[in-house]
């Protein structure tokens, strides 16, 4: 069976994918977590949470060229598959409807 549920980290990389578009490699992704959400996270974790997003068939991954920045080597940049933005669409609508059900806030109260 073909996982289709997303954890709170993973879902927040997958949508920091689709906002960095073609800049969406594990340092730049690992630096705009932080400065979005003001919280630490090893580069480890980034690289371990896109590998399965990746497996999971919610990205694609392709090496870019190589930058003299980086001193000759490549990034592997991600993107977004369809299937992955189904997702994130699937978990968006999940969490409006349960936010819409919870009394004080659907009424702006």
């Amino acid at each position: 069976m073909i996982e289709t549920r997303l954890g709170d980290f993973e879902e927040v990389i997958l949508l920091l994918v689709g906002i960095l578009g073609e800049d969406a490699y594990s340092f730049k992704i690992a630096n705009e977590f932080e400065s979005q959400t003001k919280r630490p996270v090893s580069i480890g974790a980034v690289h371990s949470t896109l590998t399965r997003l990746e497996g999971k068939g919610f990205l694609e991954s392709e090496m870019g060229s190589a930058t003299a920045e980086r001193g000759g080597r490549r990034k592997r940049i991600f993107t977004i598959t369809a299937y992955g933005k189904k997702v994130l669409k699937n978990s968006k609508d999940f969490k409006v409807s349960l936010w819409q059900q919870f009394p004080s806030l659907a009424t702006g109260k």
